[in-house]
């Protein structure tokens, strides 16, 4: 598996390739901080732990660029739920 997470700043969106198809975390970036609002990995890469190895390259290159998150993708919620490690570059919501 290719693990080299790339950031498509055009798409808004990270990539991850894998035998001819790319896994992808959808977000929006305003004020330094990362909103994750979609993961798709296509039915042939299902299984294979890709959304994982993306959303983990994903968030290293967050906390490279000293951003923060708000997981509202359901799985990248999940994801940071099963790594605390990651805890900390969640962003506080008000409300």
């Amino acid at each position: 598996m290719n693990d080299v997470v790339s950031n498509n700043k055009a798409r808004r969106r990270f990539e991850l390739a894998v035998d001819g198809h790319v896994a992808a975390a959808h977000y929006e970036l305003d004020a330094g901080v990362v909103t994750f609002v979609h993961t798709e990995v296509p039915a042939e890469l299902g299984g294979k732990g890709v959304g994982s190895k993306l959303i983990q390259g994903a968030l290293e290159q967050v906390r490279a660029d000293g951003l923060k998150v708000i997981a509202q993708c359901p799985f990248v919620k999940g994801w940071i739920g099963k790594h605390p490690d990651y805890a900390d570059l969640l962003q506080a919501e008000s409300g």
